[in-house]
This record gives C-alpha cells, sequence and structure tokens, in this order.
C-alpha cells in the first residue's frame, strides 16, 4: 500500500511555538493568602500550642497562618456528642470567613468536616485525614494515641469510612482529659509509654499523635522513639499551604502560558515508512 506523502499527513510549520515563563522565575505580587485553623474547643491553651506547633510553617511571603478558637465549643471534644455539638458552628464560621483561603478544623474526630466542605469552594481539612495519610507516606503500618478508650471507637469508625483500617497497628489511650494533653505535667512520660506499646507490641512503624492538644509533644516524642511521629494538625496546615500556594501560582498571570491560537503543541515526532524513520513535525490545532 502507497503511503500518502507525508505533506498531506502532517503540516510543517516553523512559525509555531509557545511562549512561557519558567514557574521559579514568577514574582508574586498577589497576596500571600491565608490559612485559618481552628480549635473547635474553648481551651485557649490548646489554641496557643497550635499556634507554637505551626510556627516552622510560616516563611517570608507565605500565607498567612491564624489560629483561631471556636467560643461556642466544649472545654475539650471528648464524646460523639461533643462532636455534632461543634458541627454548625463550625459551618457558620467557615461561610462567614471571606478572608481565609483555606481552613483547618484542628480536633483528631474531623468534626463537620464534610458539611465546612460543602458550605464552601475553598478547601477544608481535617486534622485526622491528613494525619493519617500523611503517616502512610512515612509507613506500612501506623499507630495512634488517643486520649481516652472511648475516642477509639470513634476513630475506627472513621478509618472504616477511609478504608485504611487495614494499615492501623493498633490505637492506645492515655485516659487523659485533652486539657490535660495540653498543659498536663505528666504528658509527655505516658505518651512515650504508650508509643513505645505501638512500636514494640503493636508493631506501628509510625505514630500519630490522636489530639491537637498532644501538638507541643511531638518532636520530644520521635526523638525518644526513634520512628516519625506526626502532627496532624502540622499535616493538615501542610497540605494547605501546598493548596493555597499551587492556587496563587495558577492564578497569576504570568504562571499562565501564552500560546499561539493557531497550535496548542509542536513536538518532533517519527514517521516509519518503508523501513527508515523520517522526523516529521505534529501539530494540534486548536
Amino acid at each position: 500500500m502507497n503511503n500518502p506523502p507525508l505533506a498531506t499527513q502532517f503540516e510543517h510549520r516553523d512559525d509555531v511555538g509557545t511562549t512561557s515563563q519558567p514557574e521559579a522565575s514568577i514574582s508574586m505580587t498577589a497576596s500571600p493568602g491565608r490559612i485559618r485553623v481552628v480549635n473547635p474547643n474553648c481551651n485557649e491553651d490548646v489554641t496557643r500550642g497550635l499556634d507554637a506547633a505551626l510556627e516552622p510553617l510560616r516563611f517570608a511571603n507565605g500565607p498567612e497562618i491564624v489560629c483561631s478558637t471556636l467560643a461556642e465549643g466544649p472545654f475539650g471534644i471528648e464524646t460523639q456528642a461533643d462532636v455534632e455539638s461543634v458541627v454548625m458552628p463550625l459551618r457558620r464560621l467557615v461561610e462567614a470567613d471571606n478572608s481565609s483561603d483555606a481552613f483547618v478544623i484542628a480536633c483528631y474526630s474531623d468534626p463537620g468536616l464534610q458539611v465546612c466542605r460543602e458550605g464552601t469552594t475553598r478547601p477544608v481539612f481535617g486534622i485526622a485525614e491528613c494525619g493519617v495519610l500523611t503517616a502512610l507516606t512515612r509507613a506500612d503500618r501506623f499507630g495512634v494515641i488517643a486520649i481516652s478508650q472511648r475516642s477509639i471507637a470513634r476513630h475506627m469508625r472513621y478509618l472504616l469510612q477511609m478504608g485504611l483500617k487495614g494499615r492501623l497497628a493498633g490505637e492506645r489511650p492515655l485516659e487523659m482529659s485533652v486539657a490535660e494533653t495540653a498543659s498536663g505535667e505528666q504528658t509527655l512520660c505516658r505518651m512515650l509509654e504508650v508509643g513505645r506499646q505501638l512500636r514494640d507490641q503493636d508493631g506501628a512503624e509510625a505514630v500519630v499523635m490522636g489530639c491537637a492538644g498532644m501538638a507541643r509533644h511531638r518532636r520530644p516524642l520521635e526523638e525518644e522513639l526513634g520512628i516519625p511521629v506526626i502532627d496532624p494538625t502540622q499535616a493538615a496546615v501542610a497540605m494547605a499551604l501546598g493548596a493555597v500556594q499551587f492556587s496563587r501560582a495558577c492564578s497569576h498571570p504570568k504562571a499562565r502560558r501564552s500560546i499561539t491560537p493557531r497550535a496548542r503543541v509542536a513536538q518532533p515526532w517519527s514517521h516509519v515508512c518503508g523501513g527508515r524513520t523520517t522526523p516529521v513535525w505534529l501539530v494540534m490545532r486548536s
């Protein structure tokens, strides 16, 4: 069979090209963005601990990270009733806040996560979801330090919903309140004890701290255990940073390619004909 002349299959164009600027050279003149981290309990000690733990994620010209306390919340979210009580206050907070580019719900039960996502087009992150997903990037099996035994059943339901229960090595309780985890003097000692049980008895290769109030203990716990320890609030804010930064880049005029209207891509291809390879240009029209 005779192949048609190449000129009828592919149009050779020397005048088609694209212009773009490397992402690294893009000057960000737009607002750096804002991430709001909401502590859904009313304990200010927890909020201060979160704010301190997030300091390493703040950088020049980066998104502002603001930690706030939900005034309507209970002193600690420790039961399912506590979880349900903050769902609509969180939804109202998200809907009323027009200055934030992303939200983080800083409670390991992820209260109101889906309800808040329904209330805005901006990204909303739950620390339990983000903490577990981050742990899975560091280890095959992870363990969770819970504040109490009654929290574990709630966490198990969530892992089943996420389809990740099979990756859980174990979850063990401190039997402390949220307030004690945030400011108690013996909290770290108890966390080390539980962390060693998760590592040595349950086979956990990474540990997720199952309460936002534990934030200040991540580094010493990791140093003592010798395995990755995930602060879920740090994990969630890290994901929020990525979302906000990429959103800024994509929305900036110079970050978009300027492409001629006649062609999107002009790339060399090879056409095999008669036992020889002939270089041609394939032009895809708009």
